[in-house]
C-alpha cells in the first residue's frame, strides 16, 4: 500500500494553485496561436495579440492572468492502492495556503450571507476510485465570468443530436461577450441531472483542443466547434471567427426516456494544473 503524506499534498497543491492562476499551459499558448492566424478580423488579431501580451506579462511579472482568480475545482482520482489520511483538508490548506502566498482575490463566500470564507476554500472536489497505486490531483481555478454562462437542459429523447447542438449554440450565442471569448465549451451529455453537469466541467479539464477517443463523440465536437464559429461574437465579443478554440464532449449512459445536456464554460484563460504522486 503507496502512502502519500498529506504535508506533501499541501505543499504541491499551494503551488499549483498559485501557478495556474499566473502560468498558461504550453498546450493553450499553441492554439491560441493557430487561432490568431485563422482569425480573419484585423480587431480580432488585435485581441489576440493583446491577450499573449497579457499572458506573457502576468507569468514575467509574477501576477494573476485575470483578476478573477476563481474558486477552486479540485478533480481527484485515488488510486486503490493508495493510503492517505485527511485528503480533503490536505487539499483545502493547500488551496488555502495558494491563494494566501500568491495574493490571489480571494473570492468564495456563503451563499446566503454573502460572507467571505477569507480564505478560497472551501474547494469543490469531486473524488473518484479508480485501479493502481497513483494520486492524480487537478488544481482548476473557476472564474465566475465564464461560469455564470452555464446552462443545463432536460431534453426529451425525441430531440436527438440535433436538439443537442441546438442547445449547445443557443447557450453559447446568449452568453456573447460575458465569458471572456475565445472560449471553450465544455459539454455533457447523458447520465442525470447532476452527472451531466459533472461531466461538461470534467469535459474542461482535457488538454485544450484534444479530440474526444471515440470518433462518433470526436465528430460531435469538431461540428459543434465548427457552428460556434459562426456565431460571428469573436474573440472577447468584438466580432470575428473565432469565438471557441475548442468543444469538448463527456457523454454517459442515460434512461430511455431522458436526454440531459449540460454546458459549462470555460473563458480564454484556460487555467488548469495536473499533479501525479
Amino acid at each position: 500500500m503507496k502512502q502519500v503524506r498529506t504535508e506533501e499534498i499541501v505543499a504541491k497543491v499551494a503551488q499549483a494553485v498559485e501557478e495556474a492562476c499566473k502560468i498558461l499551459p504550453n498546450r493553450v499558448w499553441e492554439v491560441f496561436q493557430k487561432a490568431q492566424k485563422e482569425e480573419p478580423s484585423p480587431l480580432g488579431k488585435k485581441v489576440f495579440d493583446i491577450l499573449l501580451e497579457n499572458a506573457r506579462l502576468a507569468q514575467e511579472e509574477n501576477l494573476p492572468i485575470c483578476q478573477d482568480t476563481g474558486i477552486a475545482v479540485i478533480f481527484v482520482e485515488l488510486g486503490e492502492e493508495v493510503k492517505v489520511k485527511g485528503l480533503y483538508e490536505a487539499i483545502n490548506q493547500g488551496v488555502a495556503k495558494g491563494y494566501e502566498k500568491g495574493l490571489l482575490r480571494k473570492s468564495v463566500a456563503d451563499p446566503i450571507t454573502r460572507q467571505n470564507t477569507g480564505t478560497n476554500t472551501p474547494a469543490v472536489i469531486h473524488l473518484e476510485i479508480v485501479p493502481g497505486d497513483k494520486l492524480k490531483i487537478t488544481v482548476f481555478p473557476k472564474g465566475c465570468g465564464s461560469e455564470n454562462m452555464s446552462a443545463l437542459k432536460m431534453l426529451p429523447p425525441s430531440a436527438g443530436l440535433l436538439g443537442v447542438k441546438e442547445f449547445v449554440k443557443e447557450v453559447v450565442k446568449n452568453a456573447g461577450p460575458n465569458p471572456c471569448p475565445p472560449i471553450t465549451v465544455g459539454v455533457g451529455l447523458g447520465g442525470t441531472f447532476e452527472k451531466a453537469a459533472y461531466l461538461a466541467k470534467k469535459a474542461l479539464t482535457r488538454p485544450l483542443g484534444e479530440p474526444h477517443p471515440e470518433k462518433k463523440i470526436a465528430e460531435l465536437e469538431k461540428e459543434l466547434l465548427a457552428e460556434i464559429n459562426t456565431l460571428g461574437i469573436g474573440p472577447l465579443g468584438f466580432g470575428g471567427k473565432i469565438t471557441a478554440l475548442a468543444v469538448h464532449v463527456e457523454t454517459f449512459p442515460t434512461h430511455i426516456a431522458s436526454l440531459p445536456v449540460a454546458v459549462n464554460i470555460q473563458c480564454h484563460a484556460a487555467r488548469i494544473k495536473k499533479l501525479e504522486f
